[in-house]
């Protein structure tokens, strides 16, 4: 890649990774519970998890998914049910549980997140599509070198969420503004993914 072409895609990569969505939704919901120290591998797991949908996009999926756009179409349906319920169990979580007791959504967890995440799709595929075809090399390297910049992108975005949800650990000590949150974050959640259906042309704004 040249140094035009990897400034283009870090800039992609930075407005995808830094914007609200499902994925920082659940970054700061997790900071906001179990602090900036525990939730650092959230952070971690989510930006190889995305890194890795970036890689296998670039290996072949995402050409697979282009020729036959009823599998992702199949594939995001399941997993905005997945976020849906999500959202449903944000919203309705037990505020008065011990922040001690609390148990931090974990490396393989949010790894695993970004692959039942339609907007991880939309976005590692449509990042290929537009971003390969005018970069010489092998796929292998490409893809490598894709997941290597998303992961440069997507660490940092994810750290500042989840500092700006470990400052709200004081404040949501209070249950009815605990209660508050969850149902605010369960709202952007849901309202994210469905937008991603509505408007598709925005999911490069909604990680």
């Amino acid at each position: 890649m040249t140094l035009e072409q990897t400034i283009a895609f870090l800039t992609f990569s930075v407005v995808g990774a830094i914007t609200p969505g499902p994925s920082n939704v659940m970054i700061m919901a997790t900071g906001s519970l179990v602090g900036l120290t525990r939730g650092l591998p959230c952070v971690l797991g989510a930006a190889l998890g995305m890194s890795s949908l970036f890689f296998c996009a670039g290996l072949g999926l995402a050409q697979l998914f282009l020729r036959y756009p009823l599998t992702l179409a199949i594939m995001n349906l399941i997993g905005a049910a997945f976020l849906f319920w999500l959202a449903w169990k944000i919203a309705t979580a037990d505020v008065t549980e011990a922040k001690g007791d609390t148990k931090a959504v974990g490396f393989l967890q949010a790894a695993a997140f970004q692959w039942m995440n339609p907007k991880g799709w939309l976005v590692a595929v449509s990042g290929i599509a537009a971003y390969s075809g005018a970069s010489p090399g092998s796929a292998f390297g490409l893809a490598a070198t894709f997941a290597v910049l998303f992961f440069v992108a997507a660490f940092p975005s994810g750290l500042a969420w989840l500092m700006a949800g470990a400052l709200m650990q004081k404040l949501l000590q209070d249950a009815r503004i605990a209660r508050a949150f969850n149902i605010v974050m369960a709202i952007v959640l849901a309202g994210s993914v469905a937008t991603i259906f509505v408007w598709p042309e925005t999911a490069a704004f909604i990680p």
